[in-house]
């Protein structure tokens, strides 16, 4: 039987499964390979010790896979996918894929059936596909000038609030949780931190404003509830694109949708308000299923 390797190649951690024809016959998981944000060979290092890992919980070798399907985003940029061939070509044997990372996302959640997937990870986008196969995406163009409602998103709004409040004489936990996570000891020294170049990873300050929100922390849960209707936005933007006034499969993927219940709850919600036929589905669809599969169809297109 033939082996097939998937990689979500995220700006967190990267995940791979390695399957057969059928079945999936184990995983992998280490830190960030987006080699637009960490590099080439941070993203290089990552990959190998996930692939290392789940071909030693699959009893097999690199040499013994057929295709590879990598989703990272930014792939459709020349570079940054001839930078994951260079990385791969590697790092295993067979035919190797490069493919933006919402549509391994799209894959996982909907196969080759229409449908839009809204990720909110490290970054954010909205991708999708109608039944003629007509695609339309919307944000997702980097942290600084997009990206709304992601995990980055939720950091960099958190610590404005965070400061906001402290101006304003209000207290809050928020920024007490922030300065701790950050290991600073005032806002004089966070300032500092969060303005620093290169900037911080605001996305590792998801976990605190969901503790705080936990906690009770109404700023920390009005910047969940607006990343909520942030990404419900690019969700529309592309339902209007494809779809119109006809209702349309939508899903959700990426670690802000799988951790918060306030976002999930506030994005179903606003969609729901402005197209009352939506159709969301409530399972967090995982990307690396997708690249897993498409490398097999891929396969099997190619006669491999």
């Amino acid at each position: 039987m033939g082996i097939f390797l998937g990689i979500d190649g995220g700006g967190s951690k990267t995940t791979c499964a390695i399957g057969n024809e059928s079945s999936v016959l184990g995983r992998g998981t280490d830190g960030p390979s987006n080699v637009v944000r960490v590099g080439e060979e941070r993203a290089r290092e990552a990959i190998a010790v996930a692939v290392r890992q789940a071909c030693a919980m699959a009893g097999v070798t690199p040499a013994a896979i057929r295709r590879t399907c990598v989703g990272i985003a930014g792939s459709g940029r020349p570079v940054t996918a001839a930078k994951i061939q260079r990385v791969m070509a590697q790092l295993v044997s067979g035919e190797i894929e490069v493919v933006g990372d919402m549509v391994i996302a799209l894959e996982a959640a909907f196969g080759s059936r229409p449908g839009v997937i809204v990720i909110a990870g490290t970054g954010s986008i909205a991708y999708g596909r109608d039944s003629s196969g007509r695609t339309a995406r919307a944000g997702g163009w980097g942290h600084a000038i997009s990206d709304q409602g992601s995990g980055h998103w939720i950091g960099r709004v958190a610590v404005a609030a965070a400061m906001r409040a402290y101006d304003e004489g209000r207290s809050t936990i928020l920024l007490d949780r922030i300065l701790q996570a950050w290991g600073v000891s005032n806002q004089e020294q966070l300032i500092l931190a969060a303005n620093a170049m290169p900037p911080p990873d605001f996305a590792e300050l998801l976990p605190v404003v969901l503790a705080a929100t936990h906690a009770g922390d109404h700023i920390s849960t009005r910047v969940l509830t607006q990343a909520g209707v942030e990404l419900a936005s690019l969700a529309k933007i592309v339902i209007e694109k494809l779809f119109g006034a006809h209702p349309a499969p939508v899903a959700m993927s990426g670690g802000v949708f799988r951790n918060s219940a306030r976002v999930r709850e506030v994005f179903y919600n606003t969609l729901s308000s402005e197209f009352p036929a939506v159709i969301v589905k409530q399972e967090i669809a995982d990307p690396v299923n997708g690249a897993l599969e498409l490398a097999r169809r891929g396969a099997q297109a190619a006669g491999l």
